[in-house]
């Protein structure tokens, strides 16, 4: 089972056919190029550049997948079929508020070390996904020369401005492979797991079905 949720609360229910007539997610909005009016004041006001730091998608994507496979051959693992989202997903997931600034939501990705985390309101209610990769488009930043209130401006914008929303999301007991055609239609680098009030409980990453895919015992899809 699928639903989608956005800033006005969910938007729909129900199996992954419906899901995919509806049409891929898409970001609220773009980041535009900001272009400062610069004043005398504006220069001495003196305010840092601060830049996020340099990554690239197709590097996170390699990192996940060695840390997925590293992981997978660990001695230890528990033998059961995995077949559900509930087998494979990660419980200790880390949230996004909604009221968060673009700086605030950049630290805590860094802090946490993930690449995406799902936008929560204040009652923990879902409403949006956020990536680091989406933060780091060029066609997002400034330019290397750009003044630094451009930057400031950048960060501090509110993350409702650059997250995806309306954003897909999965109920724990939905099977594995409905998971993995939703994450190839979207391009999404994961799926929030929630409960039937919109509460994220969970994640479920691409590197989770990847280290579900080479663990032992395998998962039990072809049943």
């Amino acid at each position: 089972m699928f639903s989608l949720y956005g800033t006005a609360g969910r938007l729909f229910r129900g199996s992954l056919e419906e899901l995919r007539a509806i049409g891929p997610p898409t970001r609220s909005a773009r980041i535009a190029k900001i272009i400062p009016v610069a004043t005398g004041a504006d220069t001495a006001a003196g305010v840092d550049r601060a830049q996020p730091h340099a990554g690239t998608a197709h590097d996170q994507t390699h990192r996940g997948a060695m840390a997925a496979y590293a992981s997978a051959a660990q001695p230890g693992i528990p033998r059961h079929p995995l077949s559900r989202v509930q087998d494979i997903m990660s419980h200790a997931v880390v949230l996004v508020a909604a009221a968060s600034t673009v700086a605030e939501a950049w630290s805590t990705l860094a802090q946490r070390h993930v690449g995406q985390a799902p936008v929560v309101d204040a009652q923990g209610v879902l409403v949006g996904l956020l990536t680091r990769a989406d933060l780091l488009h060029p066609d997002r930043l400034p330019g290397p020369d750009a003044h630094a209130l451009v930057w400031r401006a950048l960060q501090m914008q509110s993350v409702l401005e650059v997250m995806w929303t309306p954003v897909p999301s999965v109920a724990p007991d939905t099977d594995i492979r409905r998971l993995a055609r939703v994450l190839l239609d979207t391009g999404l680098p994961g799926l929030p797991v929630v409960d039937d009030a919109g509460q994220v409980i969970g994640f479920v990453s691409r590197s989770d079905v990847l280290r579900a895919v080479v663990a032992d015992p395998p998962l039990d899809l072809w049943t």
